[in-house]
């Protein structure tokens, strides 16, 4: 009788992990009443320097949805009616409400008092709570089926409404749009082989030169993970490193480290990720990659860092190999050592696509920082490095590149991100799900958010920041997707860190430190599994030496909040 292995474990897809959710956000929709906020403009200075203003809700006017109180409407309307600057002050239709008067009271319901112009807003600014029948906590859930327009809003039909939601400036929409942009134009930039023959040329110079060879490779790989995201792109490149760095007397969790971890430090303090930062500060409401200036310090100094970890840790390796727990693995390696062969001519082509990529990486950087670019631009900035780059391929005859094998290129890319474009709107269909992310409009989502903020009542600011980056951190675990995190949590941690006090900036940072750290050590991600495949490391083994890393890390992560809280990051 054979044993079934119970060590086992198939991850569950992201899009069945999101049916769940929504399944249960649904349930919870039964067990909360719904709730909102009265909300308000406050000014602020955007990325251009030019005065703005935002939507914010204000954290002292939740309140629960009930049914209204009639008797008390029928006693104080008829007053209401008699003071008419009261009426001009909030814009009430004076003949419609002399007409309603004539009602009898018990027909009276919220939808005819909007006519009017006695919103919810408008009578709670004028009476608080007390128009409200307090006795009744009301829910407001979704239907099982439904839409709009037939039947009201059903559950079942969270994708739909989650993809077409928002507009071109923000999530859904905008940040679905930006993704299959993107994705096409880093779909003709990997086909033409120079990203691929820039870092194996780096790989060469660095070969003599082992103690530099880990801090460059470190900060090369960081830079790949900041700028794109990179992540499942490491996997080739750990075929190459593994044998490489081993060869330098190191072992293959030092591959491995140097290349996935750095690539996922890279994007945890990113300054410009289109997948990771530009989506979440999207969702929360901010100017996209905005706070560059601080986000690059912190890129510079926590790749540093991390390096000098993983050079402290190398060199102990060096001198006795024995003491890696990968050691006897790593021996099928050392038996084949031998020079590689299969790094790339680093042709003049590659070398021109490369500084054309960093000029409008710097065009994108000052049109956020000075013009307040945002999703429309950003994305055709995106849509023009890929197609000069495709273009000086086909020019060098780089790889035998044609027009036609852009636009096939184009193609995969966008496809290889539409599954994460799929993410963005079903994940916007779980707030929809939850009533919607309207702080003006009564859901489980506001009744949540004011629990959440009375949890953390009374806590000082860095100890709120670091519970959200703990959150994320945890988050991360069963949800790798950094798109799929930034959509399902940021609209909840924005508003919360406006009822805690917190910019909205700081929310932003917690959430891509929490992703972009434990993204290193989750045995869920698919890009991780494959690069330890591929150096042969048991992802338990891994955890031995990855564990202490990650404490490191949420040190580093946590001192770097503390930080943003005492100078105001915005």
């Amino acid at each position: 009788m054979s044993k079934k292995d119970l060590t086992k474990f198939k991850t569950p897809h992201t899009y069945a992990i999101i049916f769940v959710v929504v399944l249960i956000c649904w349930g919870l929709t039964f067990l909360i009443p719904a709730g909102k906020f009265s909300t308000h403009e406050v000014e602020y200075e955007n990325a251009s320097g030019e005065i703005d203003t935002r939507t914010v809700l204000q954290t002292e006017t939740f309140r629960y949805m009930h049914p209204l109180n009639k008797d008390f409407l029928a006693a104080n309307l008829e007053k209401l009616y008699q003071d008419k600057p009261v009426l001009e002050e909030n814009d009430v239709d004076q003949e419609a409400f002399g007409e309603l008067l004539k009602t009898p009271a018990d027909t009276w319901d919220q939808a005819a008092l909007d006519k009017v112009g006695l919103t919810d807003d408008v009578l709670y600014g004028l009476y608080g709570d007390n128009f409200y029948d307090k006795s009744v906590n009301l829910n407001k859930t979704a239907k099982i089926w439904g839409t709009d327009d037939f039947n009201g809003f059903g559950f079942l039909n969270y994708l739909f409404e989650g993809l077409v939601s928002g507009d071109k400036y923000g999530s859904a929409v905008g940040i679905v749009a930006l993704l299959l942009v993107v994705g096409g134009a880093f779909g003709i930039i990997m086909s033409t082989g120079a990203i691929d023959a820039g870092i194996y040329a780096v790989i060469n110079k660095t070969k003599g030169l082992e103690k530099f060879a880990i801090p460059i490779l470190f900060y090369l790989f960081s830079l790949g993970g900041a700028t794109f995201g990179m992540s499942e792109e490491v996997i080739p490149f750990s075929m190459v490193m593994v044998p490489f760095v081993i060869a330098l007397g190191y072992d293959s969790i030092v591959a491995v480290t140097v290349t996935f971890v750095a690539s996922q430090l890279g994007n945890a303090v990113s300054w410009m990720s289109p997948f990771s930062v530009a989506i979440a500060q999207g969702i929360a409401g901010i100017p996209v990659l905005s706070g560059a200036g601080f986000r690059l310090a912190c890129w510079v100094i926590v790749t540093g860092l991390g390096a000098a970890y993983t050079m402290i840790y190398a060199e102990r390796i060096r001198k006795n190999p024995s003491h890696s727990v990968v050691y006897e693995t790593d021996n099928k390696f050392r038996e084949k050592l031998a020079e590689d062969d299969s790094a790339q001519e680093f042709k003049l082509g590659h070398k021109i696509i490369l500084l054309e990529m960093l000029a409008v990486l710097v065009w994108i950087v000052w049109g956020v920082m000075k013009q307040g670019y945002y999703i429309p631009e950003i994305a055709s900035q995106f849509f023009v490095m890929g197609l000069v780059a495709g273009l000086t391929a086909v020019i060098f005859k780089l790889n035998n590149l044609t027009i036609n094998d852009m636009a096939s290129c184009f193609q995969s890319g966008a496809a290889d991100l539409a599954g994460t474009a799929v993410v963005v709107g079903m994940a916007k269909g779980i707030l929809i799900v939850l009533g919607g992310s309207d702080a003006n409009s009564f859901s489980a989502l506001n009744t949540i958010l004011y629990s959440m903020g009375n949890a953390f009542a009374g806590v000082p600011k860095a100890l709120a920041a670091i519970g959200m980056y703990l959150f994320q951190s945890l988050f991360n675990l069963v949800v790798t997707s950094n798109s799929g995190q930034a959509a399902l949590t940021m609209p909840i941690m924005a508003p919360l860190a406006d009822l805690v006090g917190l910019s909205r900036q700081i929310a932003v940072l917690a959430y891509q430190m929490g992703a972009g750290f434990m993204d290193a050590f989750t045995p869920v991600s698919a890009s991780l599994i494959g690069v330890l495949g591929v150096a042969g490391i048991d992802w338990s083994k891994w955890a031995k030496f990855q564990i202490k890393m990650q404490a490191f890390f949420f040190l580093l992560g946590s001192i770097i909040l503390i930080i943003a809280v005492m100078i105001n990051f915005q």
